[in-house]
């Protein structure tokens, strides 16, 4: 049943390539995920700011999911008014939660980057996607919807040496990367083992996204 469920959004793929779709987010892993379904869509970068209070939030998937739902949000009331107008905006955005609870986002330097690194070394944590689909015109009533869900993997490090992740860090890529980690990079070696979902941790839930937006099409709540 699993996959007969997440294959049913390429059986609507031509009729919501017809349709406008937006990619709210400058993530070219997420460009190349979401076209991985032959999904084509404009990428509009959003402009929230992404200054949440992770203070007032249960934990990472919760805060993930508000961020996304911003994302999106911003770049649909911008382009709501355009013609032709977006039948979908997406918006997404990954953290990592270690086993305290800390919520790790871009490294802002290599000293930020050595210590998220050390404090994911040898132990599981969790990796959330949140994601805010917004159909700024659903129905054609001028009815905005709002569907917003998350995803949660668990990825376990390998023990790690400062010298090892030195070298990593020198490659510049932890910079762009929630946690400071790219698991479809040079990173990818640090992971023993994962549970879940794996493109959740490059960036997007495509299992999820394709689940919920075909039930969203069986149920008739949207018309693609």
């Amino acid at each position: 049943p699993h996959v007969a469920r997440s294959n049913m959004i390429l059986q609507h793929a031509e009729a919501l390539c017809a349709r406008r779709l937006i990619l709210a987010s400058a993530s070219p892993r997420r460009k190349e995920i979401l076209g991985n379904l032959g999904l084509k869509f404009d990428v509009v970068v959003s402009n929230f700011d992404e200054d949440l209070d992770k203070s007032t939030f249960t934990g990472g998937a919760e805060y993930a999911s508000a961020t996304a739902t911003h994302k999106a949000m911003e770049v649909a009331t911008r382009l709501e008014k355009e013609k032709p107008a977006p039948f979908v905006v997406i918006g997404a955005d990954t953290v990592v939660e270690g086993p305290d609870g800390a919520i790790l986002e871009k490294p802002k330097d290599a000293d930020e980057a050595m210590k998220m690194l050390l404090s994911l070394q040898g132990i599981t944590h969790q990796v959330h996607t949140g994601v805010g689909v917004i159909f700024p015109n659903n129905g054609g009533g001028g009815e905005r919807l709002v569907k917003t869900f998350s995803e949660t993997t668990k990825v376990t490090f390998a023990p790690l040496g400062e010298a090892e992740i030195a070298a990593y860090i020198k490659t510049g890529e932890p910079f762009d990367k929630a946690g400071g980690y790219g698991i479809q990079g040079p990173a990818g070696a640090f992971v023993s083992s994962i549970s879940g979902c794996y493109f959740n941790v490059m960036g997007f839930p495509v299992h999820k996204f394709a689940d919920v937006v075909s039930k969203m099409i069986k149920e008739g709540v949207i018309q693609p």
